[in-house]
C-alpha cells in the first residue's frame, strides 16, 4: 500500500474566487482525521482535491509519491473510496448490489463474501434485500458507507483512504456512534487512514486523532483535538460564543454554545 498521501500547496480557484489558498498537509494510514470550519469553509472542496476528484489551480496532491493524475483509474480506485454527502441512484438496485458497486475495480469471484462481510461489519445485513430507494437516508448513508468500504476491502479489512463527506448527518445517535467507533477501530488496525468533514465539533473531539480547521480555504489551525478545540479560537472563525469543557469520560474537550 502507498505510504502516505501529501498535499503539497494546493490552491484552487473558480473564476476570480479562490476557494482554496495553499494547503498542505500529509495523511498516514492508521489515523483518523476530521476536517471542520463553518459554512462555506472549504471543507468538501479540499476534500475532493484530496481525492483527485478536482485537479487543483495550483500544488500537487500525491499518493505514494505519485501525484494523483498520474494514477490509472482502476489502480487508484483500489487504494482511495470516497461516500460524499448526498449520492442520488439513476437506478433501483438492492442494498446488496448498492454495496457490490465497491468491487468494481477488483477482479474475482468472491465478490458475495466481501459483500457479506462488509455488511455484517457495518451493520446493514437487517436491510438485505430491500430496495435502495426506499431506505430512510440514515439507511442510505450507512450503504454508502458499506459501498465505500468494500471497494478497499483486502484480506477482510479496508485498506488505503477512505474520505466521508458528512457521513452522520442523516444519522441518530445510535449510528453516530456504531459508525465513528467503526471507523476508529478500523484505523487502529493501522492500514486504513480516514479522512471525514465533520459539523459536529463533539463527534470531531470523540474520535478524531487530529482535527484540521479551515477558514475561508485556509488551514488556520491543526493538532489534537485539545489543542484545536479552543473557545477563543472557535469563537473567531466561526463567530459564535462557545465554552469549552470536559466530556466525562476523561479529557477530551467538548463544545457548549453560550446562552
Amino acid at each position: 500500500m502507498a505510504e502516505r498521501l501529501i498535499a503539497d500547496a494546493l490552491s484552487y480557484r473558480i473564476a476570480d474566487k479562490t476557494i482554496i489558498q495553499d494547503v498542505s498537509l500529509t495523511l498516514s494510514p492508521g489515523e483518523l482525521v476530521a476536517l471542520i470550519g463553518p459554512n462555506g469553509a472549504g471543507k468538501s472542496t479540499l476534500l475532493r482535491l484530496l481525492t483527485g476528484y478536482l485537479r487543483p489551480t495550483s500544488g500537487r496532491c500525491a499518493l505514494g509519491g505519485k501525484s494523483l493524475e498520474q494514477w490509472p483509474t482502476q489502480t487508484l480506485s483500489r487504494h482511495r473510496a470516497v461516500m460524499r454527502q448526498n449520492t442520488q441512484l439513476g437506478f433501483d438496485w438492492p442494498v446488496e448490489a448498492v454495496i457490490g458497486m465497491g468491487r468494481a475495480p477488483w477482479s474475482g469471484s468472491a465478490k458475495s463474501a466481501t459483500v457479506h462481510q462488509v455488511m455484517s461489519v457495518t451493520g446493514c445485513l437487517p436491510l438485505a434485500g430491500r430496495r435502495y430507494a426506499a431506505l430512510s437516508g440514515g439507511e442510505q448513508q450507512r450503504v454508502q458507507l458499506a459501498r465505500a468500504l468494500a471497494q478497499l476491502w483486502q484480506n477482510d479489512a479496508p485498506r488505503g483512504w477512505l474520505f466521508l463527506d458528512e457521513p452522520t448527518s442523516a444519522l441518530d445517535l445510535f449510528h453516530q456512534q456504531h459508525l465513528l467507533r467503526l471507523l476508529k477501530s478500523l484505523t487502529a488496525k493501522g492500514h486504513l487512514h480516514v479522512c471525514v468533514v465533520l459539523h459536529d465539533l463533539n463527534l470531531a473531539a470523540l474520535w478524531a486523532d487530529r482535527i484540521i480547521l479551515l477558514h475561508q480555504g485556509n488551514i488556520v489551525s491543526r493538532g489534537a483535538p485539545v489543542e484545536v478545540l479552543q473557545a477563543n479560537d472557535l469563537a473567531r472563525w466561526y463567530g459564535a460564543e462557545v465554552q469549552i469543557g470536559q466530556h466525562p469520560s476523561g479529557a477530551t474537550p467538548q463544545v457548549f454554545l453560550a446562552p
